[in-house]
């Protein structure tokens, strides 16, 4: 006990100062975060640029094929590392999951549609790969928090993707959208407007892209989030079930945007059912 109670007092002050510099809370979190039970190789090329790189957690003991996310991190798809989330990778291989967690191109070196296409390079590399590590390419789910959530609703919104690299949609057994923004326009950052070709481009929004049935969805998100407003999560949801298929919204009370990814973290867990309704989705199919 001691020892544990050290541990979060060492990655709760972490955070604090995380926190206080501008430096992401989620990285902070690494401090709290076992390192036993599984392996994680690191540093894997799905792809030519270097940012093309991916980490795979491999539970120890495996006995069977596991299903396997892959994950897509948020930071406004200007920033962010692989490296900042053990706490991810811990949380679902700590389970016997096999889980992956992708860098991928960022604005400005790339803009709109890029981002949806490294996500398809990436689930392309976990079906073709997944056996070598103990996962189950049928049972691939694509996911993110934030801007990844972005990227993995539209790479199972819009078909093209996928097929662009020889797959096709069957590939995704399952979409986990947490915190993603979906139907946000008209834009008005500067940076946004670039990035996405216009302050109007409905082509960039996943909403636009649902023509037919697609993947089940969980889309989950936070009641105080004010970066990405819950409607997101909403409009999505009706818009997959108007074309006959499974979403289901999940909202956290009082939870922000940070909030919901760092309840996925030692710590931090009891502050949403997150993990476990990711669990229970992943596990039902």
């Amino acid at each position: 006990m001691p020892k544990l109670k050290a541990m979060l007092f060492a990655g709760l002050a972490a955070l604090g100062a995380a926190l206080l510099s501008a430096c992401s809370p989620i990285a902070a979190i690494n401090l709290l975060v076992p390192r036993e039970g599984y392996e994680v190789r690191a540093g894997l090329a799905y792809g030519p640029d270097p940012r093309h790189k991916l980490d795979v957690y491999v539970p120890q003991g495996l006995t069977g094929p596991a299903p396997v996310p892959l994950f897509f991190y948020g930071g406004a798809w200007s920033s962010g590392e692989r490296s900042q989330y053990l706490a991810f990778g811990q949380s679902f291989a700590s389970k016997g999951i096999v889980t992956v967690v992708a860098d991928y191109r960022l604005y400005p070196q790339v803009k709109y549609p890029a981002f949806a296409q490294d996500a398809a390079r990436a689930l392309a590399w976990v079906h073709a790969h997944a056996r070598e590590h103990g996962g189950d390419p049928a049972r691939i789910f694509v996911s993110g928090h934030s801007a990844g959530a972005y990227n993995a609703v539209m790479l199972a919104s819009e078909p093209s993707f996928i097929e662009s690299t020889g797959g096709t949609l069957d590939w995704i057994a399952g979409v986990i959208g947490i915190a993603g923004p979906y139907d946000f326009l008209p834009l008005t950052d500067p940076d946004y407007i670039d990035m996405f070709h216009g302050a109007n481009n409905q082509d960039a929004m996943p909403v636009h892209h649902v023509d037919g049935k697609r993947p089940p969805m969980l889309l989950v998100t936070g009641t105080d989030d004010r970066t990405v407003r819950p409607g997101n999560s909403d409009r999505m949801a009706l818009r997959l079930k108007a074309h006959g298929s499974a979403a289901q919204v999940i909202k956290y009370p009082g939870i922000g945007h940070v909030g919901i990814i760092l309840s996925l973290a030692p710590g931090f867990r009891g502050k949403t059912t997150l993990r476990e309704d990711m669990l229970r989705f992943i596990q039902s199919r």
